[in-house]
Parts: structure tokens; sequence; C-alpha cells
């Protein structure tokens, strides 16, 4: 994983690059500045930048020069509403809004990726294709990608994501499920408010809560299958303003994360029975609201084995991981081209998402090298066949 000399120029810019972006994150669809910064530093290097309607983020592409296959590499570019606390020199300079997944890292190590593709461009067997995604926090940025007809007649796509939980100089990787599916559920309760001296004047919504999230309890231990994982969290509950008044409303909101599409179906169906069968025991209007998020990340075998290998012959440490509960939007460039998604240790100490998170800068570019040795060898072992 050392910096050849040769390399150091690239490695010094890629990491002032990341610094900037830290600096100054953007929201997901607000990416303009970003967007800009990656236009300019590619442009620079003379790196073709496809034509799409994409409001921000952008596809860039090398190769082409020998006829072949098509490779995606992906990378997201968008921030979160977090005020930083990381404490870095590089803090950011807007508030409440802060690079806490990495994306400064991903998009900056595919930055890197492309500029050394573009210095063996007349070498590749075929074309690479690099996302800059943005939107990745709302799960609707894949889709708005895939709609402007990017990934056609790709044969494959590779996407990393740094992880905190493992440490610098190890990728890691997984068949099958590596990401769950996320989708966010409301329920809107209208009852009937009264006094609190006399609730049998009115349907009191707190005691039609207090049901309602103990027997949405029930939909993991006794719908869900022991061998499927799945997860359902009630994160709000809202009703309420005054302490001798029963209120008219209540509402409530949480999170479904899942890794299999059979488990998703049957709790989001599990789920509508029993705001229906709550809704008709009391007697009141229960509204629910299912907003389906990104599916899990399934990953192809054949190239996490590739993925792996290569992460070898690059000196990081290759790991068989977990699955993790996270989301990633990825998923759903998955339904389109087969493909894998890594997971980069970033050295922590701090989880995802968090006010301090922070990555080691070390990391990344030999991140960079691995995403462009991905992408040449992919081209490589597809154009062999």
């Amino acid at each position: 994983m050392k910096t050849a000399p040769q390399h150091a120029p690239l490695a010094q810019f890629i990491q002032a690059f990341r610094h900037d972006l830290h600096q100054n994150p953007e929201l997901s669809n607000q990416e303009f500045e970003t967007t800009k910064k990656i236009r300019a530093a590619l442009e620079k290097e003379g790196i073709r930048i496809l034509d799409l309607p994409l409001k921000t983020g952008l596809v860039a592409e090398v190769g082409g020069v020998q006829d072949g296959p098509l490779v995606i590499v992906r990378s997201d570019i968008d921030a979160l509403p977090i005020e930083e606390e990381s404490g870095v020199a590089f803090t950011s300079q807007r508030q409440g809004v802060m690079h806490a997944c990495g994306h400064d890292f991903h998009s900056s190590a595919a930055l890197g990726a492309a500029i050394l593709l573009k210095g063996i461009e007349s070498e590749l067997k075929g074309t690479v294709r690099i996302l800059f995604q943005a939107a990745e926090e709302t799960g609707l940025g894949a889709p708005e990608v895939i709609a402007t007809g990017a990934l056609d007649n790709a044969a494959a796509i590779f996407g990393i994501h740094n992880d905190p939980t493992l440490p610098v100089g190890v990728v890691g990787g997984k068949d099958g499920a590596l990401t769950a599916g996320v989708d966010r559920f409301e329920i809107k309760i209208a009852a009937k408010g009264c006094h609190a001296a006399k609730p049998h004047e009115g349907n009191d919504p707190i005691i039609i809560l207090g049901q309602l999230i103990s027997a949405v309890q029930t939909i993991i231990s006794r719908t869900v299958p022991a061998d499927d994982t799945a997860v359902v969290s009630i994160t709000q509950v809202h009703s309420g303003s005054t302490w001798n008044v029963i209120p008219d409303t209540a509402y409530v909101e949480g999170t479904v994360r899942t890794f299999s599409q059979a488990a998703r179906d049957v709790i989001e169906q599990r789920f509508r029975q029993i705001v229906a069968g709550i809704a008709s025991t009391f007697g009141a209007e229960l509204e629910f609201i299912w907003h389906a998020g990104p599916p899990s990340v399934v990953n192809t075998p054949e190239w996490v084995d590739f993925a792996l290998r290569v992460a070898d012959e690059e000196g990081f440490e290759a790991r068989r991981v977990d699955a993790s509960p996270i989301g990633e939007d990825f998923a759903f460039y998955q339904q389109k081209l087969p493909g894998t998604f890594m997971m980069v240790g970033s050295g922590g100490p701090f989880a995802l998402h968090h006010p301090k998170f922070r990555v080691d800068d070390s990391a990344l570019f030999p991140t960079a090298h691995y995403l462009h040795q991905l992408a040449k060898q992919s081209l490589e072992q597809l154009a062999s066949r």
C-alpha cells in the first residue's frame, strides 16, 4: 500500500482535493459547487465528461481507444445535515452540514482513479465510466443516473464505501446481500380528544398508539423466519401538548431493514394488517404511509472474488465481511447489471454519520489505485471471454 514516488504528486493533489470538499460540504441535490470542482479537475486532465441531464453530479469516461466492454466505477458526492465535531484541521465551514459518511473520500478516490486510468488510456481494453453520483443519502441519486442511460450496455459495476470498523489496509467483501433494504414508514392516528378527567367522552389516540407499538414488535418475532435477519424500529412518537387534555391525534415514524425481498414484502403486508386491525378495533382513522427505499446491495460472487484478489495484489488485507444493516442506493445499479460493492477500512474510531466521524488520509491514494486496477483488470477479464 505504499505510494510510489511517481504517484506522490497525485496522492497530494487528491488529498488536498478531499480536504477542500470536506470543508465545503453540500447536501443531497445541492452539490453544485462540488460538481463544478470535480468537473474542473477532470477537464484539466483531458478526461471526457458525458453530456447527461443531471442537476448535480456527473459521469466521466476514459478509454475507448481499443474496442471492448464497458465497466462502471461509482462514487458519491453528497454530505449530511450534521454539525461537525471531528476536530480535524479541515473541518466543515458550513454550519450544520458535514461529510459524516466519507463521500468526500469516495469522490476524491474516484477522481484519482480517473486520472490514473487516463494515463494508461491507450492500454485499456474497453471503456470505463466513473460516476460521481449525487444524492446517495436520499436514496434517489442512483435511479436518476440510471434514467440517463449511463449504465446502458455496461458489463459490470464496482463501488466502494469506507468502513470505520475496519483498519486502514483492509478491503472487505461479501457474496450476496451486503447491506440492508431500507424502508421508512409513517402512521397518522386521528381519534377524538377530550378532557383528561373524562376519557370516556373521547377516543384516546395515545392508548391506540400504545397498542400499535406493542403489536408492531411482533412482526419480526412472529412473521419473519429466524434465519432471515430483519429490523423494525420506531424512531419518532408524537402526541399531545399538555397535561390535562387527551389529544385528537398521534404520529409514529420509523424504519424497516431487511436482507431479502421476501422479508421486505411480508413485513409491509403484516404492517398494513396490524394498522387496519387496530383502526377497526378502536374505531379510529389510521393512515399508513410506506416509503420504499433502496433494496439490499446484492454482490455477484464472481466479482467479489475478483475484487478481493485485486485487493490482495494491491497490498491490502482482503477479508470476507458480514452483512451490515446500513442502506446504500448502489443496490439500484445491481438490479441492472452484475458487480460488487466493497468496504475499505478507514480507521475509525467513530461510526458513519457520527459528528466526530473522520477518515484516515493514508487510505485515500491506495483506494484510488485500487479502483483504477479494478477497472483496468475487469476490462481485461471481460475482453478475454
